[in-house]
């Protein structure tokens, strides 16, 4: 986790003390169920609440002291704690493995994270849909291959990122009900010295559900799409930093990041303005994807139980939500504050004297009785004319100017088929199926 690029609430997922605190409840919750199975007593239980009550700061640094000496995390967790409670500490851990406790809080704390990514998506998709609704019929080319095509509009293009960004926030829901699960099955997941019902229990308290069949660890599986739905979320968020990026190129300077006062561009260059913003979205998104692959290689895993996963979730689970999470409220940030041009936009839409209008034309000359074939290749013989002349000639007046042409179709015809408007005639319906309203 680099500090730079992270947010207080998604770190303080993360840190020993929030881990120790969610540990500390997993075991609380389940020696009450195994009280209330007469297991262990009652006192055990409720000595370890009492101890609780007193909101008692975590001493990392004696855990972690405990743990250079067992050289096992969860037995230097179990050690210290009892030297905080006393005797009765002993009932914690019955019958439990510890798995039970890390993949039961890993659970735990990615569930918690994806609240917090759902609330960036949501926040993301209300400054989409408000900057695509003032932008609905703000006219400007559309390109394919980075070519001028036809024309679309700006409230188009973000509209198409608020319905991509939409899907995003169903299949991250769907990714959290899927990690949420508890694992409180004790050695290679038989439940042979703990009841079922305590692992019920513990689900219950920590908001999750039971896994069907956890071995001695929680499929990971489950991990494997959880961090997919992430690499795939961040992929989105660099199409939109990219298409921004293109966007403010000084050539085109359609819209461009907002450049705040007292903001400098370059330590050598006093006239820049650079995408720096999208351009760190686009590093972020990489970060985040790398994160997948060994997320996928996490889940061939040795018979019950290995722990070759354990090193890497400890990289991953922080690193690709904290990372996700700034870069959510990043491109919000981005989208919210956007200076957009449309006189810019209007001034490309006509640079290249009227090409975006062939298939129109071309329609047309079809309807009027060309061949397909020939259709095309009289719009295409004039359509050269004004691409080799950088947009210096009309292809209106040059369409004209061929016999073959006005053979078919009358001037006013010609002139007809540049409307601008006729683009646009369909933005209501589209954008009420975004929307939906």
């Amino acid at each position: 986790m680099v500090p730079r690029y992270a947010r207080p609430a998604m770190t303080a997922l993360w840190t020993p003390e929030a881990r120790y605190r969610i540990w500390f409840e997993i075991e609380a919750h389940a020696t009450d169920a195994l009280a209330e199975l007469g297991v262990v007593p009652r006192a055990a239980a409720e000595a370890l609440w009492r101890w609780w009550a007193t909101n008692p700061a975590i001493d990392v640094d004696a855990i972690d002291a405990i743990e250079a000496v067992t050289k096992h995390d969860v037995i230097a967790f179990l050690t210290w704690v009892a030297e905080q409670v006393g005797e009765e500490a002993r009932f914690m851990h019955q019958g439990m493995t510890s798995s039970d406790v890390l993949d039961t809080c890993l659970a735990v704390q990615l569930a918690r994270a994806a609240d917090i990514l759902l609330d960036d998506l949501d926040a993301l998709l209300a400054v989409l849909k408000r900057r695509a609704i003032e932008h609905k019929f703000t006219p400007t080319i559309g390109r394919s291959h980075g070519i001028h095509a036809e024309p679309v509009t700006f409230g188009l293009k973000l509209a198409q990122a608020y319905a991509e960004f939409a899907r995003h926030r169903v299949r991250l829901s769907a990714a959290r009900a899927d990690i949420a699960t508890c694992a409180i099955s004790g050695a290679v997941g038989t439940f042979a010295n703990i009841d079922p019902g305590v692992e019920a229990h513990v689900a219950a308290k920590m908001g999750l559900t039971v896994e069907p069949v956890s071995t001695q660890v929680i499929p990971r599986d489950r991990h494997a799409m959880f961090f997919a739905t992430l690499g795939v979320i961040a992929s989105s968020i660099e199409r939109l930093a990219t298409e921004i990026r293109h966007l403010q190129r000084t050539e085109v300077l359609e819209a461009e990041e907002y450049f705040a006062p007292g903001q400098k561009g370059s330590s050598a260059m006093p006239h820049k303005r650079n995408p720096v913003l999208t351009e760190n979205l686009t590093g972020l998104a990489r970060m985040v994807r790398g994160y997948v692959t060994p997320a996928l290689e996490n889940v061939a895993l040795w018979h019950e139980r290995d722990i070759s996963h354990s090193s890497v979730e400890r990289y991953i689970g922080p690193d690709a939500t904290i990372t996700l999470d700034f870069a959510l409220a990043r491109l919000t940030g981005v989208v919210d504050k956007l200076l957009v041009y449309p006189e810019r936009m209007q001034k490309n839409l006509d640079r290249m004297g009227g090409l975006i209008h062939s298939q129109r034309v071309l329609l047309a000359l079809t309807q009027a009785g060309a061949s397909r074939e020939h259709a095309y290749a009289l719009v295409q013989r004039n359509a050269m004319k004004v691409w080799e002349s950088d947009g210096a000639l009309s292809l209106n007046a040059l369409l004209k100017q061929d016999t073959e042409v006005t053979a078919l179709l009358t001037p006013a015809e010609i002139d007809a088929k540049f409307d601008l408007d006729y683009h646009y005639k369909n933005v209501e319906a589209i954008f009420a199926r975004t929307f939906g309203d």
